[in-house]
């Protein structure tokens, strides 16, 4: 299950992501407020910590991404 989450989130971020894939092009100086951008985070999360934590982990991050919050660096 970690490896199809894993592919999952590295397959967002090769296409998808304004930080990691093609979009970036758009975004030179990043879009994520967050060092590691959330998908790195989750990906970092669902390898140390399992699945759930993992996810819930990303899901909390995405969360928090908002215009009040002024972002930073935030290590697992």
């Amino acid at each position: 299950m970690k490896t199809i989450i894993i592919f999952i989130v590295t397959l967002y971020q090769r296409t998808l992501s304004p930080d990691h894939g093609v979009l970036a092009a758009f975004y030179p100086h990043g879009f994520c407020r967050f060092y590691p951008s959330c998908s790195e985070y989750m990906k970092k999360g669902v390898q140390r910590d399992g699945v759930v934590r993992g996810i819930v982990r990303g899901i909390a991050r995405v969360v928090r991404c908002n215009p009040w919050n002024k972002g930073g660096i935030e290590d697992l």
